[in-house]
């Protein structure tokens, strides 16, 4: 019964994908949020569970990446496709509380009713990555190339900064199709790049063992209390640049 346990938790990571995905598509990115930390949450409880109760299992990993291709996949991608939408129909403040735009039923066929596709360019790489981890023996204590989690909740920041910080700049650079585009691309190669970062797994508790974890953990927390939901794209650049740091610290030692 107990090897049962962390596939529920991973199923509860897939039904948050699920109900984060029916919000994405009507635009109402703080509930897409919400659900998509859930789903986070139970993807990384259910692996601590599998380890606690020694029950990892080969289903488990295949239903791990399964859920996660919704959550950390199909989520993302709506949320640049809704972006992308919004940039090009100027209904940014309608649309983010949850009126749809409906620019590609209404618009005709021209480009702004297409552009807005390439957002699913971040669904494509997710599944190219998470394919790629499951048959990757060297990612079990690190990663290669940005998990999909961390690139979700990258992109989910964005409409909870147009809502929250409502900066004319910010609006003015979020909103903009050529910035959206290219962090679809850009999100494209950093899940799928030979770049190497770490990963939040504690074997212990020592400070010794997890130094770079425990002064990350509470950078974090101190950008999360200073620049609110700023702070979310701020900490991914963060993360690569202390584990490129690490890494190339290691190489000298």
């Amino acid at each position: 019964m107990k090897k049962l346990i962390p596939n529920f938790i991973t199923l509860l990571n897939l039904f948050c994908g699920c109900i984060a995905a029916v919000f994405a598509v009507h635009g109402v990115f703080e509930m897409v949020a919400l659900f998509v930390f859930l789903g986070i949450v139970f993807d990384y409880f259910d692996g601590f569970a599998a380890r606690l109760l020694n029950v990892k299992s080969e289903l488990g990993l295949q239903l791990d990446s399964l859920a996660d291709m919704v959550t950390s996949g199909v989520v993302p991608g709506l949320v640049m496709y809704k972006l992308l939408d919004m940039s090009f129909s100027g209904s940014w403040g309608v649309s983010l509380f949850g009126e749809a735009s409906d620019n590609f039923l209404l618009s005709g066929l021209h480009i702004s009713s297409f552009v807005p596709l390439l957002g699913f360019v971040v669904t494509l790489a997710s599944g190219y990555r998470l394919a790629k981890f499951n048959i990757d023996e060297n990612q079990t204590d690190s990663f290669i190339g940005l998990p999909t989690p961390a690139n979700t909740l990258l992109i989910i920041s964005f409409p909870l900064i147009l809502m929250y910080h409502n900066n004319d700049i910010l609006n003015a650079i979020i909103l903009n199709h050529w910035f959206l585009i290219g962090l679809s691309f850009l999100s494209a190669f950093l899940l799928n790049c030979s770049l190497p970062l770490f990963a939040l797994k504690f074997k212990n508790w020592g400070f010794k063992d997890n130094s770079i974890r425990y002064i990350f953990l509470i950078l974090c927390i101190i950008l999360l209390a200073t620049l609110k939901y700023i702070a979310v794209p701020t900490i991914i650049i963060l993360y690569i640049l202390i584990s490129v740091a690490s890494k190339l610290g290691d190489k000298k030692s």
